[in-house]
């Protein structure tokens, strides 16, 4: 089987391009400091909280038409700033969110065929496909985290008047409501499309879903809630 990765739902195969697995696996650094006190044996470590990036590099290789080829990859990688959707088909159950930070240096033969290493900087997440599912509940009930890991779930709400959704610990009022809202609580945000839902809503905290099962309740004007739980590993 030839590796081949996905940007953007766009396969790399369209280009001619494989690729090996190039340390995909590798799990992400602990942001944390570690001070040594006088007199004191050990270090004391102040953690983030938080994972840092990892770097992800895909040897790869054209075999054919290299000059065109190259030319349509260096469009494609460069043309969008920012994080894209990454997935390979050596971890197909698997994607990450990751932005091409180059260079691309490419060693050509004879303008046929072409190697060179293709550099990812990821978000240490890797998240489950599975964690795209959207779960629906039109009444009270629990939803399973399997990861250890908490996820920060989009939550889209339905209803025709105010509400309360609770999720574990964590109430959210909803202060008004047309049609839907849509709860991003990586971002903290409230919208609904384009229009921002902020003052529609009070939330000192968004939900969050930690390992194992957390309840989840809704009433008022609420009518039924979709959950994209976004379950990830390292």
């Amino acid at each position: 089987m030839k590796g081949i990765f996905f940007l953007d739902g766009r396969s790399s195969a369209d280009l001619g391009l494989y690729i090996s697995s190039g340390g995909t696996l590798n799990s992400p650094e602990i942001d944390a400091e570690a001070i040594s006190i006088p007199g004191k044996n050990g270090d004391l470590v102040i953690s983030n909280n938080r994972y840092k990036n990892r770097p992800i590099q895909y040897p790869a290789f054209v075999d054919e038409n290299a000059l065109q080829r190259t030319d349509e990859l260096k469009a494609w990688l460069l043309n969008k700033a920012g994080y894209r959707r990454l997935q390979d088909n050596f971890n197909p159950a698997f994607f990450r969110m990751a932005r091409f930070i180059g260079p691309l240096d490419i060693e050509s033969y004879v303008l046929k065929a072409a190697e060179f290493t293709i550099a990812f900087d990821c978000k240490p997440q890797r998240y489950l496909c599975d964690g795209e599912m959207l779960v629906t509940m039109s009444t009270a009930g629990k939803i399973y985290n399997h990861t250890a890991f908490t996820a920060l779930p989009l939550i889209r709400i339905y209803g025709t008047s105010a509400g309360t959704l609770t999720v574990g610990n964590t109430v959210v009022q909803i202060k008004s409501i047309n049609e839907y809202v849509d709860l991003d609580c990586e971002l903290q945000d409230a919208f609904k499309g384009i229009s921002n839902c902020n003052g529609n809503i009070y939330a000192p905290d968004f939900p969050k879903l930690p390992p194992g099962g957390t309840g989840i309740s809704f009433s008022g004007g609420i009518t039924k809630i979709e959950i994209k739980p976004r379950w990830w590993t390292v």
